[in-house]
């Protein structure tokens, strides 16, 4: 393993280069992924993140790491993994969200758990920051201790401004999933490490790096206004201390986010001194 990428890093960030609004085409992103997993900081990058639509209608690429974004009925991916597989495409985990904003997420649950039944695959199931959430969670978690590999997903961003949930909001989610010992991964709205508000839109999104901290203070025991007090700082300094301090140690609970670029993130990491850049 490389050792200019600290542990606590690790596979953090996706290549979410596929995923609207990007325009990159199939073979521009195998190519490019190929890239990042040769580079020197190849331990940052987790999977490229492949919509099930995508692959539908190209040849399918050989990725070693991949990662299947079912946006197609869920009753359809069991037949495209299948397909992938045997074109020699290796799926490291399939994403799918389980329900839309104010719909019960229950159902959804319940078809990607039979899903995770049949796979040894890890499945994301995106949960909605709405109602029915804590019921969501109660769910995985049980699911969770039937032995099946299944975790939440949140999206915490998008193209309205209810859709970014508030600091303690967030937090609040953050410390449900510790209390229930959940990995999450999160999707959308993370662009830079720190906490930031878009001058085109006006919307504030959270840093990538508030979320590490704040997952770092909740699995040490942080109540939810201590988590929430991180994902709100604006400014690099009181982040930057802890995540030195945790460098070298697994990344607890928070698996990682896409990035449509994922050489963004590392040079904000590079700029913050968190991450080398290249040098031993």
């Amino acid at each position: 393993m490389s050792t200019m990428v600290p542990p606590l890093y690790a596979g953090l960030v996706d290549d979410a280069s596929l995923l609207p609004p990007s325009a990159t085409d199939l073979a521009e992103a195998e190519a490019k992924f190929h890239e990042h997993a040769a580079a020197w900081y190849a331990d940052l990058v987790g999977a490229l993140l492949v919509p099930a639509s995508v692959v539908g209608a190209e040849p399918v690429p050989r990725i070693a790491r991949a990662a299947l974004i079912g946006d197609i009925p869920a009753g359809a991916l069991p037949a495209t993994v299948e397909k992938l597989r045997a074109a020699g495409m290796t799926i490291e985990h399939v994403e799918a969200a389980v329900a839309r904003r104010g719909e019960d997420p229950q159902p959804g649950l319940a078809l990607l758990s039979a899903f995770a039944a049949h796979e040894s695959t890890r499945v994301w199931a995106e949960i909605p920051l709405s109602w029915g959430l804590i019921g969501a969670l109660d769910t995985v978690a049980e699911i969770r201790r039937e032995g099946l590999p299944i975790a939440p997903k949140f999206r915490v961003g998008g193209l309205a401004a209810e859709l970014f949930p508030t600091p303690v909001e967030l937090a609040a989610v953050i410390c449900a999933c510790r209390d229930r010992d959940l990995p999450f991964k999160l999707a959308a709205g993370l662009r830079h490490a720190t906490r930031h508000t878009d001058p085109e839109t006006g919307f504030t999104h959270h840093g990538f790096l508030n979320v590490l901290v704040a997952t770092l203070l909740a699995v040490d025991g942080g109540e939810v206004a201590e988590v929430a007090e991180a994902l709100a700082a604006t400014h690099p300094v009181p982040l930057v201390e802890p995540a030195r301090t945790h460098r070298d140690a697994p990344r607890p609970l928070f698996a990682g986010f896409g990035a449509a670029n994922v050489v963004e993130p590392l040079t904000e990491l590079v700029r913050l001194g968190l991450v080398n850049g290249g040098y031993e």
